[in-house]
C-alpha cells in the first residue's frame, strides 16, 4: 500500500529532520556504531595503495586538518570525505543493509568523521551522527525496494547523500529547521549510476565518497543559510520520483516508529569481498568443495536466484563467465562461486585481474547458470542454492537460506574484526600514517 504523508502533516524531510535533531540512542546502536567505526578505517587502510584511491588522492586540491585515512597528507573536509568513501568501499567489503541493498558505512563514517576533524567535535558527537545518518540511510532503501536498481541508479549512491547531511547535521548539533533544509539541498546532490557494470570500471567505488561529500556540502550550505525543499522525498518532483520512477514510494518503512526502532541493529557484515547478493551462494560453492567434489567432477551447476538481482550479477551471462577485470569479478555470481570453489575463500586476493584470468576459474565459471525462482525472498532475505550435476549422474543441491553476517546469521565480533583486519594487513605497505587524533575517538 502507498503511504502518503503529506495531506495536511509535515512533509517526510521535516520529520527526519526532528529524528535527527532530537533522537537519544539505545545501547544495542551505539555498539553497532562503533564496529561500524572499526570496519570503515580498516577497509580505508585496506585500499590505501590501491590505483584508484591514488586517483582520488590526486584530485584533492585543499589542505586542511582532515585524515585521509592511512596516509601522511592532511585534506580539507571535502576532499577527505571524497578519499575516504572511496576507499571504504573501494573492494566492496565493506557493511551492508539486507533489505536495501546499501553501503551505509563507508558514507556516513567519512563524512560524520570529516566533519568532526573539521569541527573539533568529541567522540559522542561521532557516534550519534554515525547512527542517525545509518539508521535512515537503511530506511530509505526501504521505500521503493529495487526500483532504484531497475531506474539504473546506485541506491549507496543517491541515499548516501541525504543520509550523510542528516548525519553531519545530528553530529553538529544542528536544529530541525537546518537538517531539513539540508535534506532538500542534498536532493539535488545525489547522483551515482550502475553502468560500471558494463567494463568494471571504477565509478562505484566513487560513489560512497562522492555521496559523503554531497551531504557535507548540503549541511554546511544548509547552516550558512542555503534553502532546500522540505518536500525533497514526497513532493510532485521529489527524489523517489526521479531515482524511483517505478513503483509507488511507501513511507512507512522510514518514518514508521523512527526512533523507537533501529534497523541500523540488523546490520550485516560481509564474509568475503564481493557484491552482497553473491556472497550466499559462494557459501554454497565452497561447501559443495568441501563435501569432496572436484571441479572437473561438475558437469553443470544452475542456481535459483532472485530475479531483482540478475541484471546486475548474472547478465549477460556469457560476460558473466568471463568478466574483464578483477572489479567486474565482484559482481559476477558465477566467476564468485567459482574462485570461492577453487580458493575455498573469496578475499581481496580472489579479485585480482590475474585471477579473474585464470583459466581454470574461468572453465568453472562458465558451467554455472541461473533460473529465476518466483519464491525468492530478495530482498528481504539474502539466499544461496546450487544444483551441480556431477559427471557420475548424479545430483547435488545446497542451500544457504540466509547471508553469513546478516542479522539471520550474524558474525561474532572476533570474526568480523579478523577480517577486517586483515583486509588491512593484507595491503598495509611501509609509511603512511592513520590519525584520527583530531576526532578524539
Amino acid at each position: 500500500m502507498t503511504q502518503h504523508v503529506r495531506a495536511g502533516g509535515p512533509t517526510v524531510a521535516t520529520q527526519l529532520a526532528a529524528f535527527a535533531a532530537d533522537a537519544s540512542l539505545p545501547a544495542p546502536v551505539s555498539a553497532v556504531c562503533r564496529r561500524l567505526i572499526f570496519d570503515i578505517v580498516g577497509l580505508a587502510i585496506a585500499g590505501r595503495r590501491t590505483d584508484y584511491v591514488a586517483a582520488a588522492l590526486g584530485s584533492a586540491v585543499n589542505a586542511g586538518p582532515c585524515t585521509a585515512l592511512g596516509h601522511d597528507r592532511r585534506l580539507g573536509m571535502y576532499d577527505a570525505a571524497l578519499v575516504n568513501g572511496t576507499a571504504a568501499h573501494g573492494e566492496d567489503y565493506d557493511d551492508t543493509f539486507e533489505g536495501g541493498p546499501i553501503h551505509a558505512g563507508a558514507v556516513v563514517v567519512s563524512a560524520v568523521i570529516a566533519a568532526a576533524e573539521q569541527r573539533g567535535l568529541d567522540g559522542t558527537a561521532v557516534m550519534r551522527g554515525i547512527a542517525i545518518g545509518t539508521e535512515l540511510m537503511c530506511r530509505m532503501s526501504l521505500v521503493a525496494p529495487q526500483a532504484t536498481h531497475k531506474a539504473g541508479f546506485h541506491p549507496t549512491a543517491v541515499f548516501g547523500a541525504p543520509a550523510a547531511a542528516a548525519a553531519v547535521g545530528a553530529a553538529l548539533g544542528l536544529g530541525r529547521e537546518v537538517i531539513g533544509r539540508a535534506l532538500g539541498i542534498s536532493g539535488s546532490l545525489a547522483s551515482g549510476i550502475i553502468e560500471y557494470l558494463a567494463d568494471g570500471s571504477s565509478t562505484k567505488r566513487l560513489h560512497a565518497g562522492a555521496a559523503a561529500q554531497a551531504g557535507l556540502r548540503a549541511t554546511f550550505l544548509a547552516e550558512g543559510g542555503f534553502t532546500g525543499p522540505l518536500s525533497v522525498f514526497d513532493g510532485t518532483h521529489g527524489f523517489y520520483k526521479a531515482f524511483a520512477p517505478s513503483k509507488a514510494p511507501n513511507f512507512e518503512p522510514l518514518i514508521g516508529r523512527l526512533g523507537d526502532e533501529w534497523v541500523i541493529t540488523t546490520l550485516a557484515f560481509k564474509p568475503y569481498a564481493c557484491g552482497t547478493m553473491t556472497q550466499p551462494f559462494i557459501d554454497c560453492a565452497i561447501e559443495l568443495a568441501r563435501s569432496g567434489v572436484e571441479a572437473e567432477d561438475i558437469v553443470s551447476i544452475t542456481c535459483k536466484v532472485g530475479e531483482g538481482t540478475v541484471h546486475r550479477l548474472w547478465e549477460p551471462l556469457a560476460e558473466k563467465h568471463r568478466p574483464p577485470n578483477g572489479y567486474a569479478g565482484k559482481f559476477s555470481t558465477p566467476f564468485c562461486m567459482a574462485v570461492g570453489f577453487i580458493d575455498g575463500e573469496a578475499g581481496l586476493g580472489q579479485f585480482m585481474d590475474e585471477r579473474v584470468a585464470d583459466p581454470a576459474v574461468r572453465e568453472l565459471a562458465a558451467k554455472v547458470s541461473y533460473e529465476i525462482d518466483p519464491q525468492d525472498e530478495y530482498p528481504r532475505n539474502f539466499t544461496g542454492h546450487l544444483r551441480a550435476l556431477l559427471r557420475d549422474g548424479t545430483e547435488r543441491e545446497i542451500r544457504q537460506p540466509h547471508m553469513r553476517g546478516g542479522a539471520h546469521a550474524p558474525l561474532s565480533d572476533g570474526e568480523r574484526e579478523i577480517t577486517a583486519l586483515r583486509a588491512a594487513l593484507d595491503r598495509l605497505a611501509d609509511g603512511g600514517v592513520v590519525d584520527l587524533a583530531a576526532a578524539r575517538l
